[in-house]
Formats: C-alpha cells, structure tokens, sequence
C-alpha cells in the first residue's frame, strides 16, 4: 500500500469480501483497514491484481476493468476505467516484465501496456469459442495461455525474438516463430507490404540476400531460394540443409555466397552449385590454419567479406580475386563491422566499446567523434545522394553522422547535432535519403523521416523555416537543393552561407554559382580559373585561400602537384619571410623577384638596411640574360635610395646618376631634404627639372647664385617673396621690386615704391588696381607725411581707417570732400551707416539740409532724410536735387506712409504748388509702382507733346515700355499706339534725307490723321504732308490737307511764306474727281501678309481685319512686320523687318537704332520667326 512514509517491503493484505467489496489491511495500522465498495452496475470482482507503486487493477463479472490508487490521500480513486466486455469479463492476469496486463472475457483478449490503460495494444479474437475462462502468462512473457469453459486451452506467442536481416533495400524480420515477412523498399514512401513466408522451424538466426534468403538455428541452416516457388505456391523453394561443425554464431549472404560464422572461424561458401567458371571458388575457411585469432564479426558484400577478429584485425577479402586484398590492424579487438553498401567504407566498435571509421580505399582509419557508450548498432545510408551518411543507435535515441570525404579540412567525419528519440523496441534497419526503416514488435516496419521537408513543400514555409531547411540541407552536404531553396529565398545571408560551405566541401561550381547570385565578380573569376583543377589537394588549398584560411591552404598546396601555388600565396599575402624560403626550395628562379618586392615592403616600413641588403640580392642572385630590364632598373633604384638612407650619400648619389630617372632625382632629393642634406638634395632637386623645390633648398643654404640662376623658371610666390627680402636686406630695391611683382606681393611693392624708390604714383595705381586695403593704408600714410590732407583722408577711407579719416576731416573741415570720399567708395565695401550719420548730424547742424538730409539717406534714416530734403527743396537751387533724392529715399525705405507724405508734397496739398509731374513719375518707377508710373508716362508724355517737344515724350513712353516689359506687365494698347505714332513723325526725318519720299508720305498721312495730338506743329505738319504727297505723286492726298490748310483762315496765315504759292498751285492745279476727295486715286499702298494669320493687308495699317489682332510695328519703316523678314534690336529688342534695318545700317554713318539710338552691329541682327511684341 502507498503511503506518505516510504517504508521497504510489503505492508498490506488485501482480499475480496462478499464478491463486492475489496478489503485493505494494513500491516502497520491493524486498527483502521479499509474496505472499497465499488458501483452496484460494474457487477461482482472478479480479480483484482497489484502493480506498480501501490495500485490495483480489477476486473468486474459485468466487463468493466478499473486502476484505482492506494495512496492514503487518494486511496479508492478510479485512476482509469473502461468496459472492456459486452457480457462478462472472467480474469486478468498481469506480466511485471513485459510490463502489460492481459483480460479475458467473451470469446476475447485484450492486451494494455501498464503505461498506456487507455490504449488496447493487442486484441485477439477465438471465434469459434463461446466463452473465454482464465488466463496466465509465461515468466518471460513470451507466451499467453487462455483456457475456455469447453475445457480447450490455446497458447499464444506473444513477445517474438526481433530477428532482422537487409540486403540492399531487401528487409526479412521474423514475424512470429514459424514466419518471416519479406519486404521490399522502394524510396518512394509508399507503404511497406509484407509478403509472409512460413519456416522449417523456429530459428535463431535469419540473413537476407538479393535472391535467397537463410535461416539457422544451433549448427543447422536452411537455404532459401526467393525466386523459385515449388508447383503453384508461392513459398520460395527451400534448397537445402547444411549442417555446420559447431553453433552458427552470424550469416550473410550476397547474390552467390553465403558466410557462415562458427567457432570464431567463417565459411565461405556458394549457395548454390554453379557453372565450372567458379571453380576452385566454391568455399574457403578463413582464417588459414596457422592464424591464432578468432574471427568475431563479419558483414558481406557484393564484392567484399570483411571481418574483425580479436586480435585488431580487419582484413578485407575480395571474392572476384578470392584473395585478402588488405588488412587493417587495430589495437584492440574488433566487436563489430558495419559496411557501406559499398564495401569500402565501415564502421568498427572495438571490445572497449568504442567506435572507429576506415576507408579501405585510402586507408584513413579515425575515431568517432562523440560515440555513444551504448552503441547498439550503425546503418549506413543506401542512396546514391547520401551515401556518406550513417546514423549510430542506441536502446534510445538515433544520432546521425556525416563523412566529409572531400573539405578543406581533409576527410573527416562530422556528427550532426541532432538526436531522434526510438520508442520501446523499436531497431534501425534501413536508411534510405534520410528516412529510417525501424523495425517493431510482431514484425511490423515503421518509417522515421529525418530529412528536412521536400523541394515541392517548401513553397509553403515561412522564411524562417525556409532558412532552417537550407541550413539542414547544408549540414547534409545536399548543396543543389540548398542552391534552389537559396534561389527561392533570395536571401543575401544564405547566399553568402551557401557559397562558403560549398567551398569548404570543394564544390567549386556550386560556390560559383552562389557568387554569381551575390554579383561578387572578383569571386566568380577565381573561381572560374580553379574549375577544372583535378588534383583535391591543390583544389583545397585554393577553397582555403578564398576562405582566409591561409594555414589550411599552404598545407594543402605543399601537398599538391602544384606546390608553387603556396609560393604565389604568400606573395600575394605580402608574407615575404615565408615566400622567400619557399623560393629557395620551389622556385630558385623567382629569388630575385621575392628579394625585390620583400625589399620594397621593408623599404616602406624604415628597414632600411635590410632592404638594401635584398634589393642587392636582387641584382645579384640566379640574375640571367633573360632577367628583365625593369626589375634591374626597380632594384638599382631600390639601392640608390636605400644606399642614401643608410648615411652612403655618396654611393646613393654615384648609383642615382646611373639610373638617370627623373622620378629617381626626386625621389632621392626628398630623402637627401629629410636628412638635411640641403646641397646634395637641391642638386638633385634641379636635375629633376623641379625648379620650385630646388630653389627653396637653395635658399635654405643661403645659395643666392643659385637660386637667381633659377629664377625664370620659378613658379612659386613663396621663393619669389624669399628671393626679394633677401635683395632689399642687401640694398638691391629694384631687383627686390621685381621679385616682389613676380610673387604677387603688392603691398612689398607699394611700400617700396613709396619708402626707397620715391614713386608714389606708381604706388597709388597699383593700390588702386590691387584695392589692397594695406596698400591704401601705406599709400595714406605716405600722403599724410607731405600734408596732402585730401588724398590722405581718401586713401584712408579706402583703407576702411575710418575714424581716423573723420578726424582728419574735422581737424580740416573737410566734410563736404569727405562725403564724397564715402560715397565714391561705397562699391569697395566696408563703408559703414555710421560713418554716413556722424556727416548728416555735421550737416544738420550747420543746417545744410540737402546734404543733412542726402546723409541721413545713406545712413538708411529716412524720415529724417525726408524732413531734410523737403526743407531743402524749398530752395529753388537746390529743389531738383532735393526732390530726387527724396524719391530715393522714400524707395529705398519701402514705407508706405513717407510715401504718401511725399506724394501729397509732390501734388502740393502741403503747401499748395503742385510739382513737376516727372518727378511723381519718377517716384512710382522708384518704387516699382508701375501702372501708376504708366499713367503718369502718358498724362507727362501728352503735355510734352502739346507743348511740341516729340522726342522727349517719345522717349519717356519708350522707357516706361521698356520697364513694363522687363518687369513682365502688359503694355496698355494706347500707350504703345501713342509710342508707334509719336515714332512715325520721328521717322519721316530720316526717310526724307535718305530720299524715300512715298515712304515719308504714307508716315505723315499717319501723323495728319492724328493731327489733333500735334497741336503746337498743325500747320508745319500738314504743310509737310502737302509738300511730301505732291513729291510722291499722292496727288489726292496732297490736295486734300491742301484745301484744308487754306480754307482755315487761322491756319493760312501760319503758313511758311515760301511755301503758300506751292499750296495755292496744287489747289489750282486740281487732280480729277477732286470734288470727291477719294483718296483711293492715288497711288495704290502695297499689301503685305499678316503675320500671324497669313492676311494680305496694305503694309502701313497695323490692325488685320483677318485675324482681328494689332500687328507689330517696323521701327525702321513705320510699316507692319512681315513673317519671313523679321529682326529684333539686340539693344531694346523691338520688331523690325529685317532687309530695311541691314540697308540703314549699311548706309548711315552712325549704326544706330532708330529707337534706342544704340549702337547696333549688322552681324547681330539675325532673323526670326518668333514675333517680339
């Protein structure tokens, strides 16, 4: 019974009472036993039995079959109940060792594991029983009796001997005692069919081969043949019987053989008696008679019989040379042999348990890294893929390994960190792409996948499980399908993995594959180059390189048939030391090569004697005719400068002119500098042709000759500075002047020029081209010396001295020259506000208010500038210079109100006169105010023209458009019609000097249609306009404004005297159909197209009726611009029809534009299709 207190041995007596009830007594507490009824419905116990730590199985009349516990806190607790019978349930009987329990009833068994109740693991079924009445088992629990109410008893057998054998993918594991089941593995996961084969007798030992199978027991076998069958049966055909001389302790079987081990010796043996070839082949006893050892285990192959015996040895033995090809000897004796399908690579345990690989093919004999102590047994894989994998298996668990016959770490064998868990039972037979066939109870296989998941499932994974597939297939050495899984990842990581652990196995091409995919081209080139390497060493050595494992790859290249690789390695490594001795042995030719380069690094480092030491050896050692020039050259230049850093200057210098190298000269010059060897360095310096640096050098030795020598071929302002101060300490200013100029010192130059060579107009031209602000200041100082006061204070405002300047001014009173000074120096920078107000509050007091209120502008005090300039303007001198200096202000301040205060000034509604309206105008463009600025254009440009002056009011509408346009404003229309006509009267000048009267004609007929705006010159226009339609023949014309002219009695009177008969006689002289003043008898006006629409139209209208849009004006001819003929000015950028521009230009005196009157170049004026207004 279980209690609390742990107490040895057994305390309870249990019994049934009355059927029903169950009555515990406890040994150490007689006085409170304890009785368990059950449920009235489960029937009568039947039996009851104890197990385990102090539980109770029962079985009831009525079925049911219960586990109850006996701990006295759960004591009568139903731990698991099941009823397991339709009727009636009769005994139980229980098995500690096997540890099941076993129930009867009906005409049923039922089996439970004591550790599962809720699992029946067995059932068995009598069906031609009616009803089942006790049962027991054997002690060993091999055997199951059941008794039955008609007196029959049946024995089971119940826990078979688990007897295996596999051959290739053929499996034979003994099912019950007369029975063996074949099956065949395929690899294709598809479930194992067992084909049952019944036997002579129970056996002890079964082995299967490709075509037979046999079975022994004691010293008796019995031979199989698996594809013959007597008559129609399906039973392979049983062979024979052989009886051996002692107890047969293993068998194997191949496709012809059979090895039989007895008595620590094996017969080989044909199984069936073949053709004569085989003669002298039929069977062999190994070992001979005069070995001493025992043979102790044995495997069988197709080619091979290999056997360990106690002594160590492991001798294989080739059946088609039937002789013992080797023989590997251990130090311990051999337990077990366990074969690759091949038969070249096994896996041994010795007597200590422990467990060791040999490759016979190579002969590599190792230990096992991390064997399990209770190793039951080793399965190699059987597939082509995995043939180097094999797992190691005890009572427990499945640990698997992989051999790496090929890696930069030579063959070795790996284990693989991964455990599998076998359940009670359960063996290991068959590996097959990593999944295990196991074999169970009763004969039944089980498959274990220790693969991860296939290539067509891992489209569904995660990218986390996708890694740790790769990462499997990578350990498994499955380098294609980690590539595609890679592929389908597209992880730069796992790429990189990839192609790393490919080159660690020498998969060269799948790491270059893997490179490809990264995009490292310096990879993929190495790799291409070691492709087609045979030679594993020399291929292992160049993975090892490439993996920076440098110890690794001269191991592998000293090894290989190409050991010079390791000599180019450590070149490349820059290890010179081992190069050098590598050389010695490997590649004598290459010694001065290796001296040279090492030489080279050493020089670099400061070894300098040991580097001349080996630049010499490079000129001197297995030096032959075919040496190449370069190298002779690279070493004697090597030994110039190392010959000088050692202190031989003059055996470094007698070697450098030898070379005669430029590069060398320099290169010796800098070392000879850094070792303050001026002469020697400036000497080599100037050889080289490097002026500059040769001059310096020369200067620090104070070589004057030299260096004046060198001069015309100085660069450098610094030697040129270092050169003049040396010849003004010597008294020599001129030369010194020169040298100053060359090195850019104009301040030295100035102050020479005004200290020792008395030129201060030289010096007051080069401080005025240089604007050095020290230069001013020397220049000032030179003119404050003589008391020339107003240079002075000049030269000390541009030297920015400005209090100084100030001062100077008040002491002579020269604020009205020291204003101007500041202003006329305000492009130099640095003038200050301040400066500009200490002269306004000057001005203010002595109350000149134009020059108060003009400094009180610059100093950007405007609304006392504006105080003061008003005052001011009150003087009618100053009144003009006052007002325009007040625009400026009120501008510059961008204030509204001084605006509006100037505006009313203007206006005159502060003192009642208005002013002229210019300067309103002048205000607005100030102020960039330009729709009023237009407005005020007109309304001055209208009075200028009443009063008669043309051009000026021309040239005030051409500024205002100019500015509209710059600042991108629409032109009003009537201001560019009032600009075109007050053009056209302009233009007549020119064209009647130049002749071209019709086209002075057609402009006045313009000007006398707008008459009304020409009111100050009505009469001299329209007499013009007479005059010059009668010259080109526009008779009509003529004699319309004629008429007009005489009948005006006001008008007549004005005429010019010398032209009133003229008027009087083309009135006389009447042209026909006068009286109906049709114009349109006069010579007809030229059409020309539209530019715009293509509408001919006459040339002198500007607006086409076609496309209804006012067409550009010619500034040349007054006509409308053609598209085919059009120019600009490249001055003010105004339409002109092209041909008439060139003939003005190319006729006139001045090349003027007629609207600008800016110079223009004829190349300039190139033609356009793009219209300007």
């Amino acid at each position: 019974m279980k209690v609390d207190k742990r107490i040895g041995g057994e305390n309870t007596i249990s019994l049934i009472v009355g059927k029903r009830t169950l009555y515990l007594y406890s040994l150490f507490d007689t006085e409170n036993p304890i009785e368990l009824e059950f449920q009235q419905h489960y029937g009568n116990i039947v039996s009851y039995k104890w197990f385990g730590d102090g539980y109770i199985l029962l079985g009831f009349a009525l079925g049911y079959f219960i586990a109850i516990s006996t701990h006295i806190k759960e004591v009568g607790r139903e731990l698991f109940q099941v009823k397991n019978y339709k009727n009636s349930l009769n005994d139980i009987a229980l098995c500690k060792r096997m540890g099941k329990v076993a129930s009867c009833g009906d005409n049923i068994i039922k089996i439970h594991d004591l550790n599962s109740l809720q699992e029946t693991s067995s059932l068995l079924t009598l069906p031609h029983e009616s009803e089942l009445d006790k049962i027991v088992w054997s002690d060993d629990g091999k055997l199951l009796a059941v008794s039955t109410i008609n007196g029959s008893v049946n024995v089971y057998v119940l826990n078979v001997p688990m007897l295996t054998s596999v051959f290739g993918t053929k499996i034979l594991v003994l099912s019950n005692l007369s029975e063996v089941n074949l099956y065949n593995f395929c690899g294709n996961k598809k479930k194992l069919i067992p084909m049952p084969i019944p036997l002579e007798t129970e056996p002890s030992i079964i082995a299967v081969g490709p075509y037979h199978f046999i079975t022994a027991i004691n010293n008796k076998a019995w031979f199989y043949d698996l594809t013959k069958q007597p008559c129609s049966d399906t039973v392979p055909l049983l062979l024979r019987t052989k009886e051996y001389l002692s107890t047969i302790t293993s068998v194997n079987i191949n496709s012809e053989y059979a090895s039989i081990l007895f008595d620590g010796r094996i017969e080989l043996h044909l199984i069936e008696q073949l053709e004569v070839e085989y003669k002298n082949r039929e069977a062999i006893s190994l070992p001979d008679a005069n070995s001493i050892s025992k043979i102790t285990c044995q495997v069988l192959t197709t080619d091979f019989l290999i056997y360990g015996t106690d002594n160590g040895q492991i001798v294989f033995f080739h059946i088609e040379d039937w002789t013992v090809l080797t023989t590997y000897t251990h130090s311990v004796g051999i337990s077990q042999i366990f074969s690759d399908p091949t038969g070249t690579k096994i896996v041994i345990i010795d007597l200590q348990s422990l467990g060791y690989f040999y490759n016979a093919v190579n002969g590599n004999f190792m230990s096992i890294p991390d064997w399990p102590s209770k190793t039951l047994g080793v399965v190699w894989d059987s597939s082509l893929l995995d043939k180097n994998v094999f797992i190691i298996f005890d009572e427990n668990s499945i640990f698997p390994y992989i051999f790496q016959r090929f890696s930069i770490n030579g063959p070795t064998i790996q284990k693989i960190n991964e455990k599998f868990t076998l359940l009670s039972n359960q063996l290991p037979l068959l590996m097959y792409s990593g999944d295990i066939v196991l074999a169970a109870n009763n004969g039944r296989l089980l498959t274990l996948p220790m693969n991860p998941s296939d290539e067509s499932s891992t489209k569904q994974l995660e990218r986390k499980d996708l890694e740790h597939t790769i990462n499997r297939h990578l350990i498994f050495e499955r380098f294609a399908v980690a590539f595609n899984l890679c592929y389908l990842l597209q992880s730069v990581n796992m790429w990189v993995k990839l192609a790393e652990e490919a080159l660690k196995h020498l998969e060269v091409n799948i790491a270059l594959l893997a490179y490809k995919e990264l995009r490292n081209v310096a990879m993929v080139y190495s790799l291409e180059q070691i492709t087609n390497i045979e030679d594993t060493n020399l291929l292992a050595g160049y993975c090892s390189m490439y993996l920076k494992d440098y110890s690794k790859a001269q191991k592998w290249f000293l090894n290989s048939h190409y050991p010079q690789a390791s000599l180019q390695m450590q070149r490349d490594l820059l290890q010179w030391d081992h190069a050098l001795e590598l050389s010695k042995k490997l590649a004598p030719d290459q010694l001065p090569f290796i001296s040279r380069e090492y030489a080279h690094q050493l020089e670099s480092i400061g070894n300098y004697s040991e580097a001349y030491i080996l630049y010499d050896k490079g000129l001197t050692e297995n030096v032959n005719e075919n040496i190449e020039p370069q190298h002779v050259f690279i070493c004697k230049c090597g030994t110039a400068r190392t010959t000088i850093r050692c202190g031989n200057y003059k055996q470094g210098i007698i070697i450098a002119n030898e070379v005669n190298n430029r590069e060398l000269f320099i290169e010796c010059a800098n070392i000879l500098a850094s070792m303050k060897q001026y002469q020697e360095a400036a000497f080599f310096y100037e050889k080289a042709q490097v002026y500059d640096k040769a001059a310096s050098t020369y200067i620090k030795i104070k070589n004057w000759k030299k260096v004046e020598e060198l001069l015309p071929n100085i660069t450098s302002n610094k030697i040129y500075s270092q050169y003049a101060k040396a010849k003004e300490l010597e008294g020599k200013y001129k030369d010194s002047l020169k040298a100053y100029y060359m090195a850019n010192d104009f301040d030295s130059v100035i102050r020479l020029e005004l200290d020792y060579l008395n030129n201060p107009t030289a010096a007051v031209e080069l401080a005025e081209e240089t604007k050095s602000v020290e230069g001013f200041r020397m220049v000032a100082r030179f003119f404050q010396r003589i008391n020339d006061y107003f240079s002075t204070i000049k030269f000390l405002v541009m030297a920015r001295d400005f209090e100084e300047a100030f001062e100077l001014t008040k002491k002579q009173k020269m604020f009205t020259y020291y204003g101007d000074v500041l202003l006329n120096t305000l492009s130099l920078g640095g003038v200050r506000h301040d400066d500009f107000h200490k002269l306004a509050l000057h001005f203010e007091h002595e109350k000149d208010y134009l020059l108060a209120g003009k400094y009180f502008f610059h100093a950007r005090d405007y609304n006392k500038a504006l105080d003061h300039l008003l005052r001011a303007s009150k003087s009618t001198m100053n009144q003009s210079a006052a007002i325009s200096l007040a625009i400026e202000a009120v501008a510059s301040s961008n204030n509204q109100q001084l605006a509006a205060r100037l505006i009313e000034f203007l206006l005159g509604e502060t003192d009642g006169n208005p002013k002229d309206p210019k300067y309103l105008f002048q205000l607005y463009m100030a102020r960039k105010q330009y729709k009023d600025a237009t407005k005020s254009a007109l309304i001055i440009a209208n009075e200028e023209q009443i009063n008669g002056n043309y051009k000026n009011a021309r040239d005030i509408l051409f500024n205002m458009y100019q500015e509209l346009k710059i600042n991108g404003i629409s032109i009003p229309q009537d201001m560019y019609h009032t600009l075109m006509l007050l053009h056209s009267y302009i233009l007549v000048r020119l064209h009647i000097r130049r002749g071209n009267h019709l086209l002075s004609a057609r402009l006045l007929l313009r000007v006398a249609e707008n008459i009304s705006k020409f009111p100050t010159h009505i009469v001299p226009i329209l007499t013009s306009t007479v005059i010059e339609c009668y010259r080109a023949d526009l008779k009509h014309s003529a004699y319309k404004y004629a008429t007009s002219l005489i009948q005006n009695q006001n008008y007549r009177k004005q005429i010019d005297s010398k032209y009133l008969n003229k008027i009087e006689s083309i009135i006389r002289k009447a042209p026909k159909n006068s009286t109906s003043a049709n114009l349109n008898d006069d010579l007809v006006e030229s059409v020309t197209s539209c530019p715009y629409c293509g509408t001919l139209f006459p040339e002198m209208e500007t607006f086409c009726s076609g496309c209804k849009k006012n067409v550009p004006v010619c500034i040349v001819t007054g006509r409308h611009i053609v598209k085919d003929d059009i120019t600009v000015c490249p001055e003010c950028s105004f339409p002109a029809i092209r041909s008439e521009f060139l003939e003005i230009l190319n006729t006139e005196e001045e090349k003027l534009c007629p609207m600008c009157h800016s110079s223009v170049d004829p190349s300039k004026l190139e033609k356009t299709s793009e219209l300007a207004m």
